[in-house]
């Protein structure tokens, strides 16, 4: 696995190099040759058409980090939402980066300990509101699950454990897990986070 950056001015900053001292420049240009599977891509949004090269990252089964020098809430699920696994602030320290690509790289997803109990808590709100009614079985997101993965989905989404969810359907945990690799392959999502960021538009508006 190797670190490359994506920058405006093609240099690398100290803070990187102390948390990847063999880290490398990368450009859009040179991306498709130099790029390997599982390599960790940081870019930064001052980059023209960043949001673009997220998809050329992840087609080549690299991992795309976005950095920002503002970080905003709503431009870091723009970047989950495009592919990206990871969004942080340009500066940050290098055992911050060094705790992102460690996350990143285990099929994680790194958005920063406040957006993410914003994400969480808001779509928690959302779909407590809403319950285990009807309203959700007409979404164009789960009419796609059968009614039990759609149980199995909700409840994830709620924050429950796969222990929990076996709890309270009255099914095992390995049966949980099965229904949510069916889950995730259907909704195109690759973990917890991206189903809640998924599911939860679809809450929103149907409480509208």
């Amino acid at each position: 696995m190797k670190h490359w950056f994506i920058t405006t001015d093609g240099s690398l900053k100290a803070r990187w190099k102390k948390a990847f001292p063999e880290a490398s420049i990368l450009t859009p240009h040179t991306l498709s040759d130099r790029l390997q599977p599982a390599d960790v891509v940081w870019l930064l949004t001052t980059v023209e058409e960043w949001h673009a090269l997220i998809g050329a990252v992840t087609t080549k089964g690299a991992i795309a980090v976005v950095m920002s020098y503002a970080p905003d809430d709503r431009e870091a699920l723009k970047a989950l939402d495009l592919g990206a696994r990871g969004y942080v602030h340009t500066l940050a320290a290098s055992d911050v980066l060094k705790q992102v690509a460690l996350v990143v790289s285990n099929q994680g997803v790194w958005v920063g300990q406040a957006l993410l109990a914003k994400v969480l808590g808001g779509s928690f709100k959302a779909l407590q509101q809403q319950g285990e009614g009807s309203d959700y079985q007409y979404s164009e997101c789960l009419e796609q699950l059968t009614e039990r993965e759609r149980g199995v989905a909700l409840a994830v989404a709620k924050g429950a454990t796969n222990k929990e969810v076996a709890r309270q359907l009255d099914i095992t945990e390995r049966t949980v897990k099965a229904h949510l690799s069916a889950i995730f392959k259907k909704l195109t999502v690759r973990d917890r986070l991206q189903l809640i960021l998924k599911l939860a538009p679809v809450s929103e508006q149907t409480a509208n």
